[in-house]
Parts: C-alpha cells; sequence; structure tokens
C-alpha cells in the first residue's frame, strides 16, 4: 500500500500522484475508490491524501482517505489552504455584492483568501474610469480587514510573480467570476500550463466557464492550484443567522461586544457592528451585502 494526493477526479476515476514515484512510472495512477467508502457514504475528493493499492498497468484502488482540514462542497475540493479569489476591475464589472459572497463562503469554510485582481492594465485605458473605481473601492475596503490584494494583468505579466509565490508550497484554489481571466492568470503564472481560455461575451458581459472538471496543478515548492469549473451553487440556506455574521471578518471581531449573544446586527439595541456602521469604521457595501445575504437566507428557509 503507498501514499499520495488525488490530483484529478473524472469519469468515476480518482487520479492518484504517488508521493514517491516508483523508477519508470509515467504519471499518476488511475483508481477507482472501494466498495467500502459507498457503505459509508463516503466519496474521495480532489485533494484528498489517500492511501492506495497499485494493481497493474497503472491503475489501483483508493484504500483508505485521511484525516481533512477543510472541505468545500461545490467545486468538490479537500484540504484546500488558501483560496485566490479573481475578479477583473472591468469587463465584466466588479460586483463587490458577488464577491462579498465568495468570501463568505471560504470564511465559513475556515479557509485563508486573498483577493486577486485582473486585467489591470484597463485602468491606464481611454474607458478606464470604470476599472480605477473598480480598483481603488477594493483597496478601500479589503486589506484593512485582512485580505491581501494582489493586482495582476496576465498580458503584460504585472503580478504574476507575487501571485506564483503566494501559491508555492501549499493547496490553493481558485475561484471568482467567470470571464475574469482566471485560466489566463495560471497560464501566465505556471510555465508550461495551457489551460483553455475563452474571450468574454460582450452581449451578456460575463465569460463562460472553460473548466469542466477539478484538477490539481503543480505550480512549484509542492504546491498545488485547483483549477475549478466554479462555485455553482453560492447559497446560505444552511447557515444560522449568527453563522453569517462569522462569515465576515470585521463583523465577527465586533460580535463579543453585542449587547445580546447571538445578535443579527439587523434591528438589535446595543449592537456593536451597526454603531461601526454609523461611525464609518465599517463598509457600507459590505453591510448591504450581509444584509441581502440574510434575506436570500430567510427566504430559502421559508420555501423549504
Amino acid at each position: 500500500m503507498a501514499t499520495g494526493r488525488i490530483v484529478k477526479a473524472l469519469a468515476g476515476y480518482y487520479f492518484v500522484e504517488p508521493d514517491k514515484y516508483e523508477q519508470g512510472a509515467e504519471g499518476p495512477i488511475r483508481c477507482r475508490a472501494r466498495g467500502i467508502f459507498k457503505k459509508r457514504g463516503e466519496s474521495p475528493l480532489v485533494g484528498d491524501r489517500v492511501d492506495y493499492t497499485e494493481i497493474g498497468g497503472g491503475e489501483g484502488t483508493v484504500d483508505r482517505i485521511h484525516p481533512r482540514s477543510s472541505v468545500l462542497i461545490r467545486p468538490p475540493v479537500a484540504n484546500i489552504e488558501l483560496a485566490v479569489v479573481v475578479f477583473s476591475v472591468a469587463e465584466p464589472a466588479l460586483n463587490l455584492q458577488l464577491l462579498d459572497k465568495f468570501l463568505a463562503f471560504i470564511e465559513h469554510a475556515g479557509i485563508d483568501a486573498v483577493i486577486c485582481l485582473t486585467k489591470r492594465d484597463l485602468i491606464d485605458g481611454p474607458d478606464g474610469e470604470e476599472a480605477r473605481e473598480a480598483f481603488e473601492a477594493v483597496q478601500r475596503i479589503y486589506p484593512p480587514i485582512g485580505y491581501r490584494t494582489i493586482a495582476t494583468c496576465a498580458r503584460t505579466g504585472e503580478g504574476v510573480d507575487e501571485l506564483r509565490e503566494v501559491l508555492g508550497g501549499r493547496l490553493s484554489v481558485v475561484c471568482g467570476q467567470s470571464g475574469v481571466g482566471k485560466s489566463s492568470l495560471l497560464n501566465a503564472a505556471v510555465p508550461g500550463l495551457k489551460l483553455e481560455t475563452n474571450a468574454i461575451s460582450e452581449k451578456l458581459g460575463r465569460g463562460r466557464h472553460t473548466t469542466r472538471h477539478t484538477e490539481l496543478v503543480p505550480v512549484g515548492r509542492g504546491g498545488y492550484v485547483a483549477d475549478t469549473p466554479g462555485f455553482s451553487q453560492l447559497d446560505f440556506g444552511e447557515l444560522q443567522d449568527a453563522d453569517l455574521g462569522s462569515c465576515f471578518r470585521e463583523f465577527r471581531e465586533l460580535a463579543p461586544e453585542c449587547r445580546f449573544r447571538g445578535c443579527t446586527h439587523v434591528h438589535e439595541p446595543g449592537c456593536a457592528v451597526t454603531a461601526a456602521l454609523a461611525e464609518g469604521r465599517i463598509a457600507q457595501s459590505r453591510y448591504d451585502s450581509y444584509t441581502a445575504f440574510l434575506a436570500e437566507a430567510s427566504e430559502k428557509k421559508r420555501r423549504y
């Protein structure tokens, strides 16, 4: 029995990268999961550390899943240490509420996050006002609450070295709005990588996802990045109101100062979050996102 990491899942097969390649080995071992996992209601995930048995011909079976440090359901990937949330400064227009939604889900999963802004060159273009305003808004709102931001341009190479340094040595996931240049950015950051890219649809103002399955791509210094089909369903139906507040870093820090335990930060007296909002210590856009997500969660629970 050997140990490795699942680097791709496709058509019922799990491709396991061995910790130590045998001499002459040509690539990951294509494995099926043992029936015991189905009986337990478990499924191996991309990113899992596993024990496997090789049965010859480059094939094998997954026998045991090691304990996970984190799990994402959509996309299904395990042991992620960092999420790189990719949005463009324009084309498509930057949507702060959608950015907040990604960040909230990542916080709920207990994963660190970095915000990566693509198409930095558009700020200096003839129609750069929208891009400049979006860039300045992100820099004004997110670094003060602890999010590192990286401005990049796959065409010029700006920020690519910084992104490569962030990705090295750990397991990361790249996520974000479609059409923002995630695949182009990864192609620039990882020499030799040739992920499929698609131009944005001018009619819809958004791109089409070019990634069809989740796969780990080696990025150097023992690190991998998961290029995924995207977070297909971002909903808050499973979160309690108090849990949602904890998904906003600045709310989480202030919550112990609220008068009531389980404060929803909406109508309760003595709320430290609404007090900070009134004093300008919390961005209005962040609070608006929070209340929108709270209403979304309530509506979903009412329907079901």
